[in-house]
């Protein structure tokens, strides 16, 4: 962003992160362990917890997903499969119930599950578990628990992929 103020870039972002929170407002999961077919878009099957994508050379899929939140925030579990053959790199998870995760990268500053300019590294054929000891993490300073909530609306934002709609099981932290 050459010759763009800091002030532009604040707009920009804060731009985004609205734009962010009225796409995944009023997703709400259905309670349900079987995957959707209506309203699906092809190439994409979800069911709470998980999603596969796989169009146009995208092999992706995001399995085991958890919230685990507390009182004041929470974390996020999950595994990424990077079944296709190029790169890919979560840049952003977003949640309707506190807006931004902040991404933590693996120990090591290079491979798999790295924090780069682009996101967390997910290599080609590689699965990367994220909230587990020495991997990478997504933390959600905003989200808490509300009680009988059984899923929470999560929006991953990867590289190549584009944007990914999920419902994270939740779990008390």
């Amino acid at each position: 962003m050459r010759g763009t103020t800091h002030n532009a870039r604040a707009v920009m972002a804060m731009s985004l992160s609205a734009a962010l929170a009225l796409l995944t407002a009023g997703c709400v999961g259905t309670g349900d362990d079987q995957p959707s077919s209506a309203g699906q878009t092809p190439g994409i099957t979800s069911a709470p917890g998980r999603v596969y994508v796989r169009i146009a050379g995208i092999d992706l899929s995001v399995t085991d997903a958890v919230a685990h939140l507390g009182p004041s925030s929470g974390t996020l579990s999950m595994s990424v499969r990077n079944a296709s053959t190029v790169p890919e790199h979560l840049g952003m998870v977003g949640t309707t119930a506190g807006g931004r995760g902040v991404l933590v990268g693996a120990k090591g500053t290079e491979g798999t599950g790295a924090l780069t300019t682009a996101g967390i590294l997910l290599q080609p054929g590689t699965t990367v578990t994220f909230g587990g000891g020495g991997g990478p993490s997504v933390k959600l300073p905003k989200a808490r628990a509300t009680g009988g909530d059984r899923t929470l609306p999560i929006t991953l934002q990867f590289g190549v992929a584009g944007l990914v709609r999920l419902d994270a099981h939740v779990a008390a932290e």
